[in-house]
C-alpha cells in the first residue's frame, strides 16, 4: 500500500512543484516589463541632443543609455558594430530614426515607440528606417528563438536519459555531448531555414554557436547527473533550462525584464546564443566573441563536473571494493 501511494504521490508532488516554480519565475518576469539601458545614439547640434538624453534621464530613469555621434555616418557604424540598437539623427530635413530591426522587437520597438510619441506630440513626423532586418521569412526571429529553445530541451533530454544510466564512462558521456550537439545543430537550423527560408550566408556560424549551445548545456547536464545523479539533472533543468530561458527574454530580450533577471542575463547561455545567432546572420558576426565566450565557459564547467562526477564513481567503486 505505502508503495502504491509513493507511486502516485510523488509524481503528482513534482508536477505540483514544477508547476509552482514556472509561475514563480516566469510571472514576476512579465508583470510590468520596462526598458532598460536600450542603448541608443544622438546626432546633430549639442544643444538638441543635450536636451534630449537631459529630458528622458528625468522622465524616463535608466530606460535608455544615450551615446552622441559626430556624423549620421559614425552612428550607422555604431549599429553595424551593435553598440547601439538605433540612432536618432536631429537636422534641418526633421528628426530621422534609424533602427536596427534585428536588436529585437523589444528593444526597437520601445525605441521607436517612445521617439515617435515624442516627436508627434511637438506636431512633428519622425522617419523611420530599419536597417539589418531579420529574414523575411522570419520577421520577428521567433523561429530561431524557438531553435534555441528546441535545442536547450532536447539537449537537457538526451544527457538526462544517458546520464541516468549506471556505469556511464566519462568518456561515454563526453562521446555523446559532442555528437549530438554536432547532429543537433545542423538538423536544427536546416529546419528553421526550410520553415522560413535563407538565412544568408551567416548560416554555418549560427549552426556552430548552436552546436556549441548545445555541447555546453549537454555538458553540464552530463555533469550534474554523473555527480549528483536525479537530483543533479533536476538542478541542471532547473537552472541551465528554465532559469536560463526567462533570464533571456524571450524574443524581446532581457531589457524589459526585472533587475534580477537581468543582471543574471549576461552569464546564461540562451540569450548569449540568441543574440550571437542574431550577430551571425544580420550583422556579419558583430558581437559574436561574448556570447562564445559564455557558451565555452559553461562549457568549461560542464566538464569540469564530469571529470569530478568520475572521481566520485571511481572512488566509489574502489571503496566498495575494499569491502
Amino acid at each position: 500500500m505505502r508503495e502504491k501511494l509513493e507511486t502516485l504521490v510523488q509524481p503528482v508532488v513534482a508536477g505540483l512543484l514544477t508547476l509552482v516554480t514556472l509561475i514563480g519565475l516566469i510571472g514576476p518576469a512579465i508583470k510590468s516589463p520596462s526598458p532598460h539601458d536600450i542603448p541608443v545614439g544622438l546626432v546633430g547640434p549639442a544643444p538638441a541632443t543635450q536636451q534630449i538624453a537631459t529630458a528622458f534621464a528625468t522622465n524616463a530613469p535608466g530606460a535608455f543609455h544615450f551615446t552622441t555621434y559626430g556624423t549620421e555616418t559614425d552612428a550607422r557604424a555604431a549599429i553595424d558594430a551593435r553598440d547601439i540598437d538605433g540612432a536618432l539623427v536631429l537636422g534641418s530635413g526633421g528628426p530621422h530614426l534609424i533602427i536596427a530591426g534585428a536588436a529585437g522587437d523589444g528593444a526597437t520597438g520601445v525605441i521607436t515607440g517612445v521617439f515617435s510619441g515624442v516627436f508627434q506630440s511637438q506636431g512633428q513626423t519622425i522617419a523611420v528606417e530599419t536597417v539589418h532586418p531579420f529574414a523575411s521569412g522570419d520577421p520577428h526571429g521567433l523561429i530561431l528563438f524557438f531553435v534555441i529553445l528546441a535545442v536547450l530541451v532536447s539537449t537537457l533530454i538526451a544527457q538526462a536519459l544517458a546520464g541516468l544510466r549506471r556505469g556511464v564512462s566519462f568518456a561515454e558521456r563526453l562521446a555523446l555531448v559532442v555528437v549530438y550537439a554536432i547532429v543537433a545543430a545542423p538538423v536544427a537550423m536546416g529546419v528553421a531555414t526550410w520553415i522560413a527560408g535563407d538565412y544568408g550566408s551567416g548560416f554555418w556560424t549560427a549552426t556552430a554557436l548552436v552546436a556549441l549551445g548545445s555541447a555546453a548545456i549537454g555538458a553540464v547536464v552530463a555533469g550534474a547527473a554523473a555527480l549528483l545523479g536525479r537530483p543533479g539533472v533536476a538542478l541542471a533543468a532547473l537552472v541551465a533550462v528554465l532559469i536560463d530561458l526567462v533570464c533571456s527574454g524571450g524574443p524581446i530580450g532581457s531589457q524589459l525584464l526585472p533587475d534580477a533577471y537581468r543582471w543574471l542575463a549576461p552569464g546564461m547561455p540562451a540569450g548569449q546564443l540568441f543574440s550571437g545567432i542574431r550577430g551571425a546572420l544580420y550583422f556579419e558576426s558583430a558581437g559574436v566573441s561574448t556570447p562564445v565566450t559564455v557558451l565555452s565557459l559553461w562549457l568549461a564547467a560542464g566538464l569540469v563536473l564530469m571529470l569530478l562526477g568520475a572521481l566520485v564513481t571511481r572512488r566509489g567503486a574502489a571503496h566498495g571494493a575494499d569491502r
